[in-house]
């Protein structure tokens, strides 16, 4: 049994582990290991239904991974290991082999047990995982159950945040697929239109004026050439260079180098020293970027766009200028979904976006601490 002050240490190294870590699983795993360490257990395990009678994830403790392997593939959700999903309250036997809800071991190669605790995870009334000990020297006490019922708590914390951060990324994927359903739209149409409509002055000019003919299927080839470039951009953007391998300067400076064979504008990028930035921050800068990118182009009718990532003090610092044609920004940020989500991102990443704008043209700049 651990002391007060072993148990509130453990305790705080969990809830600290749950602020750094962007991942459940190892949080789960340090759960997993504190939970047996703390009750004097020689097994403990961690599971999370599917919901199809199997788990989706089963953590362990005190187990080699010979054993581990042996057991082959993670158990389905029966026995006293769906008996802890059925309820939220605690359970304790010395010998688990005589409770009616038993089934058995299996396989042939897992560990025969008798003292057992089980703990259910509840979030928001409903259990959604389970804290399983076994295999205790004098059995388990009601002091072990409060101890390992707060890490259960705990438990639910960290998997509600990754249920929370999994649904916020695919609200981002669905945001991404309306911008380039957007973009398709915009430009890509335009410019098959435009095809068509060539296509059909020159077979109108046939008979009369073959000089005219050449010009338009030369429009013809040039406007379709011009499509193909679009749709290799919004094949790019499906499909972006990975972050965590290649780093955001290279990532940015792939996209501007599509930019401009897509445009034919003027891009310049500067990229200094940067201070590192994990790949979920750096995503979401990538976004800003490319929205005051797609805005520039589409919008202020510029020569010359200029995009800057440099560090600032120690924080990332990214400026989008052009010297093109200004707007009022208090006047279209409610109506222009860009400069809303632009704002949105910053405000997630915990920094600070401006956009200065007016007769000599816009500047986006973010600020995004490292």
């Amino acid at each position: 049994m651990a002391t007060q002050d072993t148990a509130f240490r453990a305790l705080s190294d969990v809830v600290l582990a749950l602020a750094s870590e962007h991942e459940v699983e190892p949080v789960l795993q340090r759960l997993v290991h504190s939970a047996r360490e703390l009750s004097g257990a020689r097994y403990a395990a961690l599971g999370i239904p599917d919901g199809e009678g199997a788990f989706s994830c089963f953590l362990t403790s005190g187990m080699s991974d010979e054993l581990i392997a042996a057991m082959g593939p993670l158990p389905r959700t029966h026995g006293m290991l769906g008996a802890m999903l059925e309820s939220p309250r605690p359970h304790r036997t010395e010998d688990i082999s005589k409770d009616p809800r038993f089934r058995g071991w299996w396989p042939r190669a897992h560990p025969k047990m008798r003292s057992f605790l089980g703990v259910p995870i509840v979030a928001r009334g409903e259990v959604i995982g389970a804290l399983y000990l076994t295999e205790k020297d004098g059995g388990f006490s009601a002091e072990d159950e409060k101890l390992i019922a707060l890490l259960a708590a705990h438990a639910a914390i960290a998997i509600e945040n990754a249920r929370l951060h999994e649904r916020s990324r695919e609200l981002s994927i669905v945001e991404e697929r309306n911008r380039l359903a957007r973009e398709l739209h915009d430009n890509v149409t335009q410019r098959l239109f435009g095809v068509a409509l060539a296509a059909e002055s020159a077979s109108t000019l046939l008979d009369r004026d073959k000089a005219a003919v050449a010009a338009e299927l030369a429009r013809v080839g040039e406007l379709a050439h011009g499509a193909m470039e679009e749709l290799r951009a919004v094949v790019f953007e499906l499909r972006p260079a990975s972050l965590e391998a290649e780093g955001l300067a290279t990532v940015l400076r792939k996209h501007v180098d599509v930019l401009r064979r897509v445009s034919g504008q003027r891009i310049d990028l500067c990229v200094g020293e940067l201070p590192r930035l994990a790949s979920g921050p750096a995503t979401q800068v990538l976004r800003i970027a490319q929205e005051a990118l797609g805005n520039a182009l589409r919008h202020a009718e510029a020569e010359h766009i200029r995009v800057a990532l440099e560090n600032g003090s120690g924080r990332l610092v990214l400026s989008v200028a052009d010297d093109g044609r200004g707007f009022d920004p208090g006047a279209v940020r409610g109506r222009r979904l860009g400069l809303t989500s632009m704002h949105e991102r910053a405000t997630e990443l915990g920094g600070k976006l401006a956009v200065d704008s007016g007769a000599q043209g816009t500047i986006v700049r973010l600020e995004v601490p490292a």
